[in-house]
């Protein structure tokens, strides 16, 4: 590959970012966050993290003299002692996840399906932990999410009625009426299910990606309703079949006061019979349960 080249493949995906060069920092350190224990090799963050090795390279070498990265005597590197500190700080702003951590592993260990642990941060829903390897790209440590209707319907199904009401009072008019029923089929059977229309994940995640990336707000809206479209918004009683799209089943954690705090949600991305899909949400409740209790 070419000098030109490479510099045209540094910036795919970066259209619109408000700050490249931040960007590619970031994706250095997220990609050594996800081998925590590993030392990756120069052409592999270049391969995984999509940049040319000149800028890989001088990425790294900054990183490197500033102590959030190690580079070993064979020229691999791995994530440094000011990273770690810095990340042990930022647990203290989500307690949750520590105590979390061990249920996830376990339902993880008894499913066989990636989990995440998704808490409430205001009109937000951050992504705190993950274990496994969700198929999904858009599920990593971090990740942030609007409280906006169609998603995140297990942070809403148990609120009070005039929070839920003003919930869909922000959804499309084409589907507040289903997702009045599902909000109660959720608080009946005690979980979400997120399914798509067949083959439409990729050009969903695409649309996700453009929506968080820095553009107006008309075009923002635009691209919500081209993705509420993309959307089988979960499954009434009556829907189910001998085999059932689930994307995601995302089970209600509770505070003291019974408010919803975050979401135990695990990753199938599969089809499921009727009762493989209830015998899963009955493990992901369970586990969203004992978190509850901690």
């Amino acid at each position: 590959m070419g000098a030109g080249q490479e510099a045209t493949a540094d910036s795919v995906g970066e259209v619109g970012a408000a700050s490249p060069p931040t960007q590619r920092v970031v994706k250095v350190l997220e990609l050594l966050s996800r081998h925590p224990t590993d030392r990756l090799s120069l052409a592999r963050i270049v391969r995984e993290a999509g940049l040319s090795r000149a800028t890989a390279h001088a990425v790294l070498t900054q990183l490197t003299a500033d102590g959030w990265t190690v580079r070993d005597d064979d020229g691999c590197y791995g994530i440094g002692l000011r990273l770690l500190t810095v990340a042990r700080r930022a647990e203290a702003a989500f307690p949750l996840r520590r105590t979390a951590a061990p249920h996830l592993r376990a339902l993880f260990e008894r499913t066989g399906d990636p989990v995440f642990l998704a808490e409430r941060d205001g009109d937000s829903i951050v992504v705190t932990e993950v274990v496994g390897n969700p198929s999904a790209g858009w599920i990593r440590t971090g990740r942030r999410l609007p409280l906006a209707p169609p998603v995140c319907r297990e942070f809403v199904a148990w609120a009070p009625e005039p929070a839920r009401q003003a919930w869909l009072a922000t959804a499309d008019p084409v589907h507040r009426d289903r997702l009045a029923l599902v909000l109660a089929e959720i608080r009946a059977r005690g979980y979400s299910v997120e399914r798509l229309v067949d083959d439409s994940t990729p050009m969903l995640e695409v649309l996700a990606g453009l929506r968080d990336s820095p553009i107006t707000a008309a075009l923002r809206a635009q691209l919500g309703s081209v993705i509420t479209e993309l959307i089988t918004i979960d499954y009434l009683p009556d829907e189910l079949g001998p085999e059932n799209a689930v994307v995601t089943l995302a089970a209600p954690v509770r505070d003291a006061g019974g408010a919803v705090v975050a979401a135990v949600v695990s990753c199938p991305d599969t089809r499921l019979s009727a009762a493989a899909l209830s015998e899963l949400g009955s493990a992901t409740v369970a586990a969203a349960d004992r978190i509850s209790a901690l």
